[in-house]
Parts: C-alpha cells; sequence; structure tokens
C-alpha cells in the first residue's frame, strides 16, 4: 500500500516521530544539525509540512547507506558534480567494508571448518599471523 504525502497540511514534532518511530529530541537534533527547517506556529510550536515527511524519509535512507548526520547535511545543499563525487567517495568507503567483511568471514569459515584441535595451531592460520606480523614481506 502506498501512502500518500500530504505537502499542504501539517504536523506535530510528536506525529512525525511517531511515524518513523522516532524519539522527538531526534527530530529537534536534526534541527540543530541544519537537517529539517521545520514551521512554527505563533506560540513558537514546530509544524512539519509533507516536504520534512520526505525529508525525515530521506535522512533515514541515508542513513540506512550508512552515512553520518553531517555528511547527509552536506549532501542536502552539495550541488550536481560536488554530490556525485561524495556519493562516489562514500561508495568506495563502502567497498572497503565489503571487502573487509568478506575477509573476515573468510576466516571465520576457515576457523569452522579447520580439523585442527586448536585453530591458533592450524597452518592456514599461522601464515595469516605471519602475514599480518610482517606486511612489508621482509
Amino acid at each position: 500500500m502506498r501512502v500518500q504525502v500530504d505537502l499542504k497540511s501539517t504536523i506535530a514534532i510528536g506525529d512525525l516521530a511517531a511515524r518513523f518511530g522516532l524519539a522527538t529530541h531526534v527530530l529537534r537534533h536534526w534541527e540543530e544539525m541544519g537537517l529539517l527547517t521545520p514551521e512554527r506556529t505563533s506560540a513558537g510550536r514546530r509544524r512539519y509540512t509533507g516536504r520534512d515527511v520526505e525529508r525525515v524519509a530521506a535522512i533515514l535512507l541515508a542513513k540506512d547507506a550508512g552515512l553520518g548526520l553531517a555528511d547527509i547535511r552536506d549532501l542536502l545543499v552539495a550541488a550536481g558534480p560536488e554530490r556525485r563525487a561524495a556519493f562516489r567517495a562514500h561508495r568506495d568507503a563502502v567497498d572497503a567494508q565489503i571487502l573487509a567483511l568478506r575477509t573476515a568471514r573468510e576466516m571465520l569459515d576457515h576457523a569452522a571448518r579447520c580439523p585442527a584441535d586448536d585453530w591458533t595451531t592450524c597452518p592456514h592460520f599461522r601464515a595469516e599471523v605471519r602475514r599480518k606480523a610482517d606486511p612489508g614481506g621482509s
């Protein structure tokens, strides 16, 4: 089921927070960081529009992709080429994390299959220890 975002009506901070399962202080923090700029009533209460709802969803998607709040803020104001370069740089960092996780998984898989009683005596593990201890290969 697709939810329509009404761009004309406004909602209170508690309702917006509840919609996304967030605490209200999170939205206030995002406002302090410059990620959100809600409208204010004459009494100073925050009122969020449909655009704010979309902005919160976009922030959450970016966080799911591993971006920090400062990075998200910078990306929201960056221009085309600058934004694309920042996304490529973040993608490269994610690729490095993926490689590190694959390497960790291979080590764990090998250790789980190793017939040695003590995995630290496994010839493969010992070779990896030597390689790690002497990265220059001297």
